[in-house]
């Protein structure tokens, strides 16, 4: 006798990391699956191909959802788990949310208080969070006031990126902590031309916008163009405030580029063994002259960097969220 597929509704407004729509690439590989029945939707915005699910009066219940109030979604989907990554948590009667949360910024000190409200909010409707990271999962359990069961460690999906071949150029991610960039900017545009290359920046475009205003010469590169500018890279270096999944770095790994980083408990648990990590005290251009010029230490960190994005690939993501499902599930109807 047949096993009935899970039945599985994911939220395609929101994303596990920056440089793409990775529930897009999450729900992709799901829908190779021979144990899920797949429905995707949007809570956010209208419907953009055939195959998802449309909300009835999404409009009116979107400002709820992003307050864990509203509608139940599961009113509206027949299925036996609902996953969301996105600005709106919407509630559910009788099967149970999982909630994906990879940027830890609204959380920490000074920041975004609704979005805490929020997510205590969900979790005491029975919700489970997913973080990226067992440091992340320590830091937003401090923040919320919630116990180790009520927060689960899942790594996000990081789509597939061509391997790069001859890059030359000299790619700097920011994601937060921009003043350790601008600190450093006159030194990586010194770097860019004793090494006769270019700077590409890799940012948001608020920031973007910032670096161009203060009269920073480089390239700059939206982060959702990510992958052009991997295409280029010889090297990359991502300045990052810790607080997010290092999405950019590991692409960087998947692509074949030797990447440098801070020593962040984030990136120490992720990256650790497969980047360039810098610690306190550490020069930071020293550090780069190393990873551009020492052929051995380049080699080791490619090859490592491209078993270590394979653990990232979004069918190996797929697995593991799977599995989270049916256990869930299975909990649910205890």
């Amino acid at each position: 006798m047949s096993v009935p597929r899970l039945r599985v509704g994911l939220d395609l407004d929101g994303s596990l990391e920056s440089m793409s729509n990775s529930m897009s690439d999450l729900a992709r590989a799901l829908g190779e699956r021979d144990d899920l029945t797949l429905t995707c939707f949007r809570t956010e915005s209208a419907p953009q191909s055939p195959d998802e699910r449309r909300l009835s009066a999404r409009a009116l219940w979107a400002p709820w959802w992003r307050h864990s109030r509203g509608r139940a979604l599961d009113t509206m989907l027949d299925v036996d788990v609902v996953h969301v990554a996105g600005r709106s948590t919407p509630p559910t009667k009788r099967v149970p949310l999982l909630i994906s949360v990879d940027d830890l910024r609204p959380l920490r000190e000074g920041g975004t208080k609704s979005r805490v409200r929020q997510l205590q909010r969900a979790v005491s409707q029975g919700a489970i969070l997913v973080v990226s990271s067992r440091a992340a999962r320590h830091e937003a359990m401090a923040a919320l006031g919630l116990d180790r069961p009520e927060i689960v460690v899942v790594r996000p999906p990081v789509g597939r990126v061509p391997r790069t071949n001859g890059g030359g150029a000299l790619v700097v991610s920011v994601t937060g902590n921009t003043q350790l960039f601008e600190s450093l900017v006159e030194q990586l545009q010194a770097f860019a031309t004793r090494h006769a290359t270019s700077l590409v920046v890799v940012a948001s475009a608020a920031v973007i916008a910032r670096f161009r205003a203060a009269g920073v010469t480089a390239s700059f590169v939206e982060r959702r163009r990510g992958a052009e500018a991997l295409a280029q890279a010889r090297c990359v270096a991502h300045i990052t405030d810790g607080a997010r999944f290092p999405s950019f770095a590991i692409a960087a790994l998947a692509a074949g580029v030797p990447t440098l980083s801070q020593a962040t408990a984030i990136n120490r648990e992720l990256l650790s063994g497969a980047a360039a990590l810098l610690h306190e005290g550490d020069d930071f251009i020293e550090a780069l002259e190393d990873l551009w010029s020492n052929e051995p230490r380049r080699a080791i960190l490619i090859a490592a960097g491209l078993v270590r994005a394979e653990d990232f690939s979004p069918w190996n993501v797929a697995s593991v969220y799977a599995g989270l499902y049916h256990d869930v599930a299975q909990r649910s109807r205890v």
